[in-house]
Order: structure tokens, then C-alpha cells, then sequence
């Protein structure tokens, strides 16, 4: 068993899981996958668990019945890999809009003793984003500008959802008052990990457009994101979060 656990959450992601399986598998060090499948109805489940058979002990799955939200995947993956004794448990998307080969520069560097969460970051080094339309780009910065002034949160690209979490940031955050999803809970997640006083720390990356699949950003998403920053600044204020 790896100490190191990369979750994935998944919807109608059977093309592009056939091809980021046998890749992460390849990595070095090794890292253990944990999928969230929101029961996809184009076999994303089927594919994965016959990767499961090549790969024994390595490939899990979390099965839900329903659609329920990019959030409370990631909120059920981490109460999974802390049942579990992981040590550095990353988040990743499965579309290869984050390079696989990134994950073992961000568990090093979660490694090292000045960095409880590090963050793979579009826009450490400038901006480095490929194939995004200029007006989800302005979309983005903007939205990153935004919640860095409302929350005061030190990093500058605080919708990343590449990160890597050592334990014990996980465990010091509340998990069961995470509601939100999209990029307020990726906010939210990074603003609790600081205001728990631990250090946060950007690994540059380069950020592809999905090549395969259906995004899934919609309005609801970027609309929670807007008044969600004011909420975590008000808990943050009064001591309730």
C-alpha cells in the first residue's frame, strides 16, 4: 500500500480513465487511486473496475447512486483515505486538464516540512493555461482576484482543484460542514486549511482544456463561488467555522 492516495472524482469519464489509469500506474513513487463515481451512465465504473483486476490492491472505487456534486465526492474520498491511514492524499481531475506527471512533484513537495497543502497552480508563474477561450480565462482570474481580496487567502490561484493534503490538515478541518461544490469548495477547502493556521504553498503547473468529455462548469457553480467567499470571511469573523 502506497502512503499516498490520489482521489478522483468522475461523471461520464470512461474515455479519458481508460487512458489516465495505466499512467498513474506507471508513477514513481507509487500512489493508490481512489475514483468517485457519481453512477455514469456510459460505464466509467465497468472500466474502472476492470482496471481494478490488473491493478489488485491499488484502484478503488466509491460508487454513488446518484449525480450528488463535485464537493461532497471529494469530502466522502477524503474520509476514505483517513479510514485508511493515507499520509498525502491529492485531489485531481480526470479529464488531463492536470498532468498526471505532476503528482509526484506536488506529494514532494508536501513532504517537506513548510508545506501542509500545496497547490498546483495556473497562475504562480503568470498564467499557464492551454486552450482556454479568452472570456473563460478573464472568468477565471477574475473569480481567483475576487476571492483573494474578500478572504485574504495567500495564494494565488485559489480555485485549483490539483492539490496535495498531508493528513493532518484534513483532520483538523471539520469535514461534515463542507457544503459547498465547483470552485467555492475549492475555496472553502484552501481558507479552512489556512485558517487553521497551516502553511499554503503554489507548485506551478500548466493546465490543459479537457480534450475528451463534457465540462462541467455551469452558472449555479460560479454563482455559489460569489457568495460563498463572503460566508467563509463572516464565519471566519465571528469564530464559526
Amino acid at each position: 500500500m502506497s502512503d499516498t492516495l490520489v482521489i478522483i472524482p468522475t461523471y461520464n469519464e470512461a474515455s479519458n480513465v481508460s487512458r489516465l489509469i495505466p499512467i498513474m500506474m506507471s508513477l514513481v513513487p507509487d500512489v493508490d487511486l481512489l475514483f468517485v463515481d457519481d453512477n455514469s451512465p456510459d460505464g466509467t465504473q465497468e472500466i474502472i473496475n476492470k482496471q481494478r483486476e490488473a491493478f489488485p490492491g491499488r484502484i478503488h472505487l466509491l460508487a454513488r447512486k446518484e449525480k450528488s456534486g463535485l464537493g461532497s465526492a471529494y469530502v466522502e474520498g477524503f474520509r476514505y483515505a483517513l479510514e485508511k491511514d493515507y499520509r498525502y492524499i491529492c485531489e485531481m481531475d480526470a479529464d488531463f486538464s492536470h498532468d498526471p506527471n505532476d503528482i509526484p512533484r506536488l506529494v514532494e513537495a508536501a513532504k517537506k516540512d513548510d508545506a501542509s497543502l500545496v497547490i498546483g497552480s495556473r497562475y504562480h508563474n503568470g498564467i499557464s493555461i492551454v486552450n482556454w477561450p479568452l472570456s473563460r480565462l478573464i472568468l477565471s482570474y477574475s473569480a481567483n482576484m475576487y476571492a483573494r481580496f474578500i478572504t485574504g487567502l495567500p495564494v494565488k490561484d485559489t480555485t485549483a482543484g490539483f492539490k496535495c493534503f498531508r493528513r493532518e490538515v484534513l483532520e483538523a478541518i471539520p469535514l461534515h460542514r463542507i457544503k459547498s461544490n465547483g470552485y467555492a469548495f475549492q475555496i472553502e477547502m484552501h481558507f479552512r486549511a489556512w485558517m487553521a493556521g497551516f502553511n499554503l504553498s503554489e507548485v506551478s503547473i500548466i493546465f490543459r482544456e479537457r480534450e475528451e468529455g463534457e465540462s462541467k462548469m455551469s452558472r449555479n457553480i460560479i454563482f455559489e463561488a460569489v457568495w460563498m467567499v463572503w460566508a467563509l470571511k463572516l464565519r471566519s469573523l465571528i469564530n464559526r467555522l
